[in-house]
């Protein structure tokens, strides 16, 4: 049996980056990541979501523009493994849509192939849904996170009952 599938955008959920300018929330660790911009990137990550999120009872892959840098840069500071897999975005990646459906959803349709799956992220629309329901025969959860709070209890108690809910 396998389980749900839960889907991790990092710049949002993970790293409340609108949070209120240089002032970094309760329980979050700053780290920088020099990651070829001009100056290091700067990241705000709470060291209690990764092992939240490991008894949530998904398997946890990447959906962020981060790839595979997110097992090297993101997964050791939140307390995942650094091994996770990630969708590869390709030439996808940040591509614009004449339908309004985010540049993640396709291939995070087609990694999923009918699995249960959960999508935490700050960028998800009406058109999103929309797409994933007429595309993906399986339960799927696009679940909204404020990028100016990441990641909280309500966010979880929502995934912890979709996973529950999901048949395996």
């Amino acid at each position: 049996m396998s389980r749900p599938l839960l889907f991790l955008d990092i710049d949002g959920p993970l790293n409340p980056y609108a949070a209120q300018a240089e002032r970094r929330p309760e329980g979050y660790t700053t780290i920088r990541v020099p990651l070829g911009y001009r100056r290091p990137l700067q990241v705000w990550l709470n060291p209690e979501h990764g092992p939240a999120l490991l008894r949530l009872g998904y398997e946890l892959v990447w959906a962020t523009s981060w790839m595979e840098e997110a097992n090297v840069w993101i997964a050791p500071v939140v307390g995942l493994p650094t091994d996770l897999p990630y969708v590869d975005f390709g030439s996808g990646l940040f591509a614009e849509r004449p339908d309004g459906v985010h540049w993640k959803t396709e291939a995070i349709v087609a990694y999923a192939e009918g699995r249960p799956f959960a999508w935490v992220d700050d960028e998800q629309s009406p058109a999103d849904t929309l797409y994933v329901r007429a595309r993906h025969p399986g339960p799927a959860l696009l679940h909204h996170v404020d990028p100016r709070l990441g990641l909280r209890a309500g966010d979880f108690a929502a995934l912890r009952e979709f996973a529950r809910a999901a048949p395996v």
